[in-house]
């Protein structure tokens, strides 16, 4: 399933536009807090999916029957341009466990790139459902290769993908090279991709953004 935050009227489009606006760009503390509202806009729709039992509270007055999540969910974010997409997850989904992936472009001289995937921190996943953030979904190779590296961790229950801006490319890409159930929450979703794989007309580059420009080694 894939579900495009953008497609109704909301706040998501003001943020996003200011998250692809030049002029606006160079304010990182704004980029970033704009990052962590689309995570928690996010965060909420995805809580109406999740499961949920009934408990009583006691209050200074009696007691209350409320809903409360069954289980937690599982975030899960590349670093590290989703640390504040995964910031604005946690806003919400505060007692949930987490985990990190070190997943990069590793460039090659004559301009194409393979996915490094160097690093991984994870909880047990088993069973679980996983909430995994990244500002973009490109080519859709390092989240591809994230899920599969997770699985190999655990097998989830359900795959929650929350990114900024999607292009079709991409996300036909990781439907189509991923296993078990996954649905797609996408700020936005673009349809070009250059031949160097960054989206059209997209935002840049999402982790130079947030956190200044980066020296490729």
């Amino acid at each position: 399933m894939i579900i495009n935050l953008s497609e109704t009227n909301s706040l998501v489009g003001e943020w996003l536009s200011e998250i692809r606006n030049v002029d606006v760009q160079h304010d990182r503390m704004r980029f970033r807090r704009n990052m962590e509202r689309l995570g928690e806009v996010a965060a909420y729709e995805i809580s109406k999916q999740l499961e949920y039992v009934e408990k009583d509270i006691t209050t200074p007055m009696g007691i209350a029957n409320c809903r409360v999540l069954k289980q937690q969910p599982v975030l899960a974010t590349i670093l590290r341009a989703g640390l504040a997409l995964h910031q604005g997850l946690l806003h919400y989904f505060d007692k949930a466990d987490h985990a990190f992936v070190s997943a990069y472009r590793k460039h090659n001289h004559d301009g194409s790139f393979d996915i490094s995937l160097e690093y991984v921190s994870s909880p047990s996943i088993e069973g679980n459902v996983l909430i995994l953030s990244d500002p973009m979904l490109a080519t859709g190779a390092s989240l591809v290769k994230t899920i599969e590296h997770l699985q190999e961790i655990g097998k989830p229950s359900h795959i929650h993908l929350v990114v900024a801006i999607a292009c079709t490319v991409g996300i036909e890409y990781v439907m189509r090279n991923t296993k078990g159930n996954i649905t797609i929450w996408a700020g936005d979703i673009d349809d070009e991709l250059t031949a160097k794989g960054y989206i059209v007309p997209g935002l840049g580059d999402a982790g130079d953004l947030a956190f200044g420009n980066k020296i490729q080694q």
